[in-house]
């Protein structure tokens, strides 16, 4: 993305550092496969993808797709690696050789749009895994859910006409990129926004899930759930202004692995969005994780 850029291939290491604690020795690690064209167009237009693919820097230049999206010479393999990290996961936990999954990746996917890169965003990741769920495995009803600061409004854009897939987000708001309304509800209620305001703690997040959007999830009872994580809304990152601490990614994902217990025969896929303070995206994921790995 260039020098300098919040989105940068530190954050990778960082969560990856992270888990090489000994304590997550047990994890299974498999290597992320490129996402087919054919999976890629469940979500985007056939131009699109070709149009994005297309893009292949040189070795040291950038370039811009937007105010904040850039490509460098490998950003086309990363998106294309970050998208089949998620259809993997599905894979893995629908075959039953894993319960849970963390998909470490970059770039993030929730802001990318059907048509359009934006928000350091090129493929909708959470997207592209749901719709292979629902296509590939046939299920009927498939949730992402969002923590990350920012709203997903990709996601979002891409499930407000299904009534069989689902979308929550708490965000902040006001704040990038301006979506996430309450009103914003879908063709079937399946949209659920939980806007919280600049300064917010830990009280606010975790109220915006337990009197909003769990009791709604738990209402659709999806047989998959699928985590959009992007760390964001802790205290210490500098996009945003929220205050949310590690504790409370521990105590979202703990509710999160109860409800698909109870829905999803325990299947969750996780996958990295946001998280801009190495420090406090390390410790994040640490908790995260570590939550999966009690599913």
């Amino acid at each position: 993305m260039g020098p300098h850029h919040p989105e940068c291939p530190d954050r990778l290491h960082a969560v990856l550092h992270a888990l090489e604690a000994e304590e997550f020795a047990p994890l299974l690690r498999e290597l992320a496969p490129e996402a087919t064209v054919e999976q890629l167009t469940r979500v985007h237009p056939l131009n699109y993808v070709e149009a994005l693919l297309a893009i292949r820097p040189q070795l040291g230049e950038q370039v811009a797709l937007d105010g904040d999206t850039s490509m460098g010479e490998g950003s086309a393999e990363a998106a294309l690696r970050a998208a089949g990290a998620g259809i993997k996961a599905v894979d893995a936990v629908m075959e039953g050789w894993a319960r849970t999954v963390f998909a470490a990746v970059r770039p993030p996917g929730h802001h990318a749009e059907p048509l359009r890169p934006m928000g350091f965003c090129l493929f909708n990741n959470a997207a592209i895994a749901a719709m292979h769920a629902w296509e590939h495995w046939h299920l009927d009803r498939v949730a992402v859910v969002d923590f990350d600061v920012h709203h997903g409004n990709g996601t979002q854009a891409m499930f407000e006409s299904h009534a069989e897939l689902f979308y929550a987000s708490s965000h902040q708001s006001p704040c990038y990129p301006g979506t996430g309304l309450v009103w914003e509800q879908g063709v079937a209620n399946n949209i659920v926004n939980a806007p919280l305001k600049p300064g917010d703690g830990s009280a606010a997040f975790r109220a915006a899930w337990e009197r909003t959007i769990l009791p709604a999830l738990e209402n659709f009872a999806p047989q998959l759930l699928i985590i959009s994580a992007g760390f964001d809304a802790h205290r210490d990152d500098p996009l945003a202004q929220l205050r949310v601490e590690t504790a409370d990614y521990a105590w979202l994902t703990d509710r999160l692995v109860d409800l698909a217990d109870k829905h999803c025969k325990g299947r969750v896929v996780s996958m990295l969005e946001g998280g801009y303070d190495l420090n406090a995206l390390a410790a994040s994921a640490k908790v995260h994780v570590r939550s999966l790995m009690r599913a």
